[in-house]
């Protein structure tokens, strides 16, 4: 039987502030981050993103995304730093503390793509649910089209649940099917210790 954990207070789950890594820093988004991101991006990463996503070809285009992102209910965004400079984002998509539990998304540009920035940047993110907030899930929604995404939630150890279909109809009018996965706070540890190792060996 699970130790009951207690909570943190809920506007603590609101508070986005920063965390470090070995190779990564997270700060809080701001539309300042948006040069380095149109910089790194390409035409596949505006297509993978959500609703609303930036005009690839201007850094304006990349500002009012964040600025919209931003301003989403019940959602944290940080800028995912390489060396000082921004590659992409991750965000409690979705804070519920009532329920206790956060969901993390996240979004590369393609050079940070298979390198240490998006495991530790999830490691960071999750050891903040479960060890700061009290979190007792962590989820991720992930389109079922993204196999490089579906495929590193595999090696996250995170339990696929099944897909929600026709999940959120995308700016061309397609409607994408969502494959949820989570970690409980009991299967915390085991995930935890898989991603230092990887992290590690980096």
């Amino acid at each position: 039987m699970e130790t009951p954990v207690t909570p943190a207070p809920t506007d603590e789950w609101f508070r986005p502030v920063p965390l470090s890594g070995r190779h990564v820093t997270l700060v809080p988004l701001t539309e300042a981050h948006a040069a380095d991101l149109h910089a790194g991006a390409d035409e596949g990463t505006s297509a993978l993103l959500s609703r609303g996503g930036p005009d690839p070809q201007t850094v304006e285009g990349w500002a009012g995304y964040i600025t919209r992102l931003n301003a989403l209910p019940a959602r944290l965004n940080w800028a995912v730093l390489v060396g000082g400079r921004a590659a992409g984002r991750i965000s409690y998509s979705e804070v519920r503390p009532a329920d206790r539990w956060v969901e993390i998304g996240t979004m590369l540009v393609p050079a940070a793509q298979g390198t240490a920035a998006n495991p530790e940047a999830k490691l960071l993110l999750m050891a903040r649910a479960f060890g700061e907030l009290g979190a007792n899930r962590v989820q991720f929604k992930v389109d079922a089209r993204n196999a490089r995404s579906l495929r590193a939630m595999d090696k996250l150890g995170a339990v696929r649940e099944g897909t929600l279909r026709q999940y959120q109809v995308r700016p061309d009018g397609y409607a994408r099917d969502s494959v949820m996965f989570s970690v409980l706070r009991r299967e915390w540890p085991g995930v935890q210790a898989g991603l230092e190792a990887r992290l590690a060996s980096r």
